[in-house]
């Protein structure tokens, strides 16, 4: 439903948004589909059958496709932008836990839960070019910047194991003193943030040292995770309290948490306008923040249980994937009003399928 009428909290001479020349490839975890959404013309143009139920879409920024996870087949899909239909599966493991696309795009690392391995798949050739044995099931991965190294948490283990994937093998492991759950590198490779599972800690790992360097209390569980395009804050959400902690890397501390909306989930950060965006499954609704103040701007309405969001590569538009409703919410950046008492709007409202879970934005 596209929103026509003048709103009130709109500042007159905000710019007039112009259409994304490119598509969103949604996952429908149980239409067992990927929605393609022309971005365009803000509809959904096709519902491409997946044999299984995708988790995640990752965009190939070196070739027209894009791939599709069905992780319990096990199975990678091709989307090719030509056809837009799957042009090829490769059935790679029993079980997938995550993918990601290595830094200079010509491989996709995936993580492997049966058997326990980390694999290096490239596209090109659709083959795995690289595999690493684990010494557990896995939970989580993270790629330094620089695509050589790999960390991978395990919430079964108290360590993390950090990986070099240039000889293919584990290099280290490091023992943490809790249950991990999400594993990041800092924006520099030097340090590795780990979100214990069970706790409200993050653990903050020197990577040359091969040790912890400190441990940071929170006041929630560090569920989900949020960075700014310089690194220089890191977001965190999850269970224990209806607030997001912030956490600057760099000096190793927590700087602050703020009340962010009920049950804050999934979030993501905006660059212009420097906007974190956190979704709230609970209240059906986005909150957003001003990175720089941490105040809140507005609160947007949308589908059922918002669980993904998104933004454009032109930082027009936020997109986000309401796993209740089956829809995708468009939330227009620039129309964000700076007052915290109204609601913000909508800009419109577009079915894309049966519980989606995540997308991918391919500008064309």
């Amino acid at each position: 439903m596209l929103l026509a009428a003048p709103l009130p909290w709109i500042g007159c001479g905000r710019p007039k948004g112009t259409a994304f020349p490119g598509f969103a490839f949604v996952a429908n975890f149980e239409g067992r589909s990927v929605a393609v959404v022309d971005l365009s013309a803000f509809a959904c143009r096709k519902l491409i059958p997946i044999d299984g139920r995708p988790t995640g879409v990752v965009n190939d920024p070196l070739r027209p496709a894009v791939y599709v996870l069905t992780p319990e087949t096990g199975t990678l899909h091709e989307i090719t932008l030509e056809r837009m239909a799957v042009a090829r599966r490769n059935r790679l493991a029993s079980s997938i836990v995550s993918v990601r696309m290595a830094p200079e795009g010509n491989k996709l690392w995936i993580l492997c839960r049966e058997p326990r391995m980390l694999a290096g798949f490239e596209a090109g050739k659709w083959q795995v070019a690289v595999r690493i044995p684990l010494p557990y099931a896995a939970s989580d991965f993270d790629l330094s910047r620089d695509g050589r190294w790999a960390v991978v948490s395990s919430s079964e283990r108290s360590e993390i194991a950090l990986l070099d994937l240039e000889r293919g093998k584990v290099a280290a492991s490091v023992e943490v003193r809790t249950k991990p759950g999400l594993v990041r590198f800092r924006s520099d490779g030097r340090v590795i943030l780990v979100g214990s599972s069970s706790e409200r800690l993050l653990t903050v790992v020197d990577f040359r040292q091969r040790a912890v360097a400190t441990r940071l209390p929170l006041a929630l569980i560090p569920e989900h995770y949020a960075v700014t395009p310089d690194g220089g804050q890191v977001f965190l959400s999850g269970p224990g309290m209806d607030a997001v902690a912030i956490v600057f890397p760099y000096t190793m501390e927590v700087a602050e948490t703020v009340l962010a909306g009920r049950g804050p989930a999934a979030m993501t950060v905006a660059l212009d306008p420097p906007y974190l965006l956190v979704a709230n499954p609970a209240t059906n609704d986005v909150t957003i923040l001003e990175v720089e103040t941490r105040r809140v701007l507005g609160v947007v309405a949308v589908g059922k249980e918002p669980r993904f969001i998104a933004i454009t590569s032109d930082n027009q538009y936020a997109l986000v994937l309401s796993q209740g409703s089956g829809d995708l919410a468009v939330i227009r950046l620039a129309a964000i009003a700076g007052k915290r008492t109204r609601q913000a709007p909508l800009f419109t409202l577009i079915p894309v399928g049966s519980r989606p879970v995540s997308l991918a934005v391919r500008q064309m």
